[in-house]
């Protein structure tokens, strides 16, 4: 069994469609793959839909990427299996959205008043699928379209950054929210690529005490000494395991798909349906 826990689609900040999503993990020998956008959970639906009516055999598991940031630390929690319809989580993805959109036309003021280029939000708005996550790669896509800088990267160094005139931070919930409300509603919080995180070991053990349910110890940043210390800080604390190629778009280098291509053993999807059961059953 091949997997993949962790892919973007149009519905945030990837390049594929949910229906080229699923083509694509069919194309990469695929069997359980799960859509974890950003603060939002709109293309599984449509992905699982599309694989029903073609008759794909290709299991999908629902998911989300909860964008927090903590003691200056942007920190992504995963989610997976939660009930999409439980209040609370509901109004954590209208708060997210709503924080997203606030700080795009922010940008996009300052971008205009401070720099002079000709922006608007519809330039940047147009760049994500109807009601997905807009985000900071949107913005510098619409950036370097507009001419305010020769390519993405420029505009990551010249706007999208803390130290830029232009920037603003976005109001966001603390993990400890985004894990305690996953958890209420009946899913599976997971810390996401950890290594990004310096306090990464004393934020899980915090963490753990809101209800974290795992860690995300397979990643394509992850050498295999990460591997090994986060999967040790699963055990030491009763977490699951689990991973993915946190997939946004196909690599420049010749266009190759890097779907699925860090290795992700398939006991790890043994482990999360059982913790999913464990839940269902609690």
């Amino acid at each position: 069994m091949k997997i993949d826990l962790h892919i973007h689609t149009t519905y945030s900040d990837g390049v594929l469609t949910p229906e080229q999503i699923a083509d694509t993990a069919i194309e990469c020998n695929l069997d359980v793959i799960a859509l974890t956008d950003h603060d939002n959970v709109l293309s599984h639906k449509i992905a699982s839909d599309y694989v029903k009516s073609k008759g794909l055999k290709l299991e999908i598991i629902p998911g989300v990427e909860i964008n927090t940031i903590y003691k200056g630390y942007e920190v992504h929690i995963l989610g997976y299996f939660m009930d999409e319809n439980n209040p609370q989580f509901i109004e954590l993805i209208n708060a997210q959205q709503k924080a997203r959109i606030e700080q795009t036309h922010q940008i996009i003021e300052r971008l205009v008043k401070k720099v002079g280029l000709k922006i608007k939000y519809e330039d940047v708005q147009k760049l994500v699928a109807p009601k997905g996550s807009i985000g900071r790669p949107h913005i510098a896509r619409a950036i370097t379209s507009c001419g305010g800088s020769a390519n993405i990267m420029e505009a990551y160094a010249k706007y999208i950054n803390s130290s830029s005139e232009v920037y603003v931070e976005r109001k966001t919930v603390s993990p400890h929210d985004a894990v305690e409300i996953i958890n209420e509603a009946g899913g599976i919080p997971v810390f996401a690529h950890p290594i990004d995180v310096e306090i990464a070991d004393t934020l899980t053990e915090e963490l753990v005490n809101y209800g974290l349910r795992g860690i995300e110890a397979y990643h394509r940043k992850h050498s295999p000494a990460a591997v090994e210390h986060f999967s040790t800080l699963a055990e030491k604390y009763g977490l699951v395991v689990t991973g993915g190629s946190d997939f946004h778009a196909p690599s420049l280098n010749h266009g190759t798909i890097l779907m699925g291509k860090n290795f992700v053993p398939e006991w790890i999807y043994d482990k999360l349906m059982i913790e999913k059961k464990k839940i269902e059953l609690a």
